[in-house]
């Protein structure tokens, strides 16, 4: 159980499944999906293939997220923004048939882009800083969204995952959590700006291939503690064969603490109900309390996709691998249930 990976080399074997699975702090192996082999046509196997980065940012205030993503059947690119004091919310989604104009590295340290006419968004990795261009003049007919932000991943650790799904499907994936991030946003006539001290951002770096009728549960959170030391979370469960490793985890001040299992517990009638998290090794019990319930849902026929991500503050305790306890009390997150017909 959580098999830390080291090696560095391809990430696929010639038949497409995974040399080696496990997890990591660090990417270290290559992602190569010309070996992907569901199919013996290789325009087939393209179309299997799911990739996407998201980013989004916390404050104390909103949460914003810029999102491409090319599902082989369709490009989808999309933003969203809930102000965590009004409740106002915004979101649009953008589709184009087979990705056209979506390209997206093939590590989360090379470049992803997509443009289609007056739409653009530029995800740039520079060594120690991510910079984040979006530019959308008709969104949400006409309102209008622009952005502009600094990541600042300074070294820390991260969680990466290499899982086995299936028979010759895969996932891996990265998520860092905790990168101080500035810049601004203009939603419509109004400009929301942040600073690296009271803004965090969290990326999802995903490729791989799943079966078509897919689920998960995903639980994340950046926030600061009381010394103003930063605290991330990521719990994951769902799909794909966790047997050597899950990405359930939490950084403290960029450290990571590998967890084992954690049993997710809510309420499918009401979302909005307390969930609770806890570690079978006794190491992370938490307490999340809903205030905020994004809901979207699309069906292109052959793609489909449910999502219920519930913003709110999680409390309670982690233990760190020294076995020091450590209290946590109301850091923003989220929590969500996914289904997807991909």
């Amino acid at each position: 159980m959580q098999k830390f990976v080291t090696t560095k080399g391809d990430l696929l074997n010639s038949d497409g499944t995974l040399i080696e699975v496990g997890y990591a702090t660090h990417p270290v192996r290559t992602y190569n999906p010309e070996n992907v082999s569901i199919f013996p046509f290789t325009i087939l196997n393209k179309i299997r293939i799911k990739e996407w980065d998201y980013y989004g940012i916390t404050t104390d205030e909103f949460f914003v997220s810029a999102t491409i993503s090319n599902l082989g059947y369709a490009g989808l690119a999309f933003v969203y923004f809930i102000d965590f004091i009004s409740k106002e919310y915004v979101e649009d989604t953008l589709i184009v048939p087979f990705g056209k104009g979506f390209v997206l590295g093939k590590s989360s340290a090379e470049n992803s882009f997509f443009k289609k006419d007056d739409v653009s968004f530029k995800f740039i990795a520079k060594g120690a800083e991510r910079e984040i261009f979006v530019k959308w003049p008709n969104f949400r007919n006409g309102k209008g969204f622009s952005a502009h932000w600094i990541l600042h991943q300074k070294p820390r650790d991260s969680i990466v995952m290499m899982t086995p799904i299936g028979e010759k499907g895969f996932y891996y994936n990265q998520k860092i959590n905790c990168m101080p991030a500035e810049g601004a946003f203009v939603l419509g006539s109004k400009e929301y700006a942040f600073a690296r001290k009271k803004a965090l951002a969290t990326l999802d770096w995903g490729r791989g291939v799943w079966e078509y009728r897919s689920f998960w549960n995903w639980a994340s959170a950046s926030g600061f503690l009381p010394n103003g030391k930063t605290f991330g979370l990521n719990l994951g469960k769902g799909f794909g064969d966790l047997s050597q490793a899950t990405e359930n985890c939490f950084f403290i001040d960029g450290v990571i603490h590998k967890l084992d299992y954690v049993e997710f517990h809510y309420d499918s009638a009401n979302f909005m109900k307390p969930w609770h998290f806890n570690s079978l090794d006794g190491r992370l019990a938490l307490e999340f309390k809903p205030f905020f319930e994004r809901v979207a849902k699309s069906n292109l026929l052959i793609v489909a996709s449910e999502v219920h991500q519930l913003f709110g503050k999680y409390s309670g305790t982690v233990i760190a691998e020294s076995g020091k306890k450590l209290k946590i009390e109301n850091i923003i997150g989220w929590a969500e249930e996914h289904k997807a017909r991909w």
